[in-house]
């Protein structure tokens, strides 16, 4: 299992859980639509570090930060 921050552009991956004990961060990405076994791909990054992510969740587009993207942990999509 792996995290967001660590993928590569056009993979797709299922969001299998929050590896981030920070209460607050997790309900702010549940917020924002990210669920278990929704599917997730790494449209692009940012020219500064891969800085921001954006990821295409389900059918939306969400621009994440790197603390943000290192609390989700996903699969890969069979």
């Amino acid at each position: 299992m792996i995290t967001l921050d660590q993928v590569k552009t056009g993979e797709r991956f299922r969001v299998v859980g929050f590896s981030e004990t920070n209460p607050a961060l997790v309900a702010r990405l549940r917020e924002i639509g990210f669920a278990e076994e929704d599917e997730v791909e790494l449209l692009y990054t940012g020219p500064l570090a891969r800085r921001p992510l954006c990821f295409r969740l389900n059918r939306t587009m969400i621009a994440l930060r790197l603390d943000e993207a290192i609390a989700i942990e996903v699969e890969s999509w069979t």
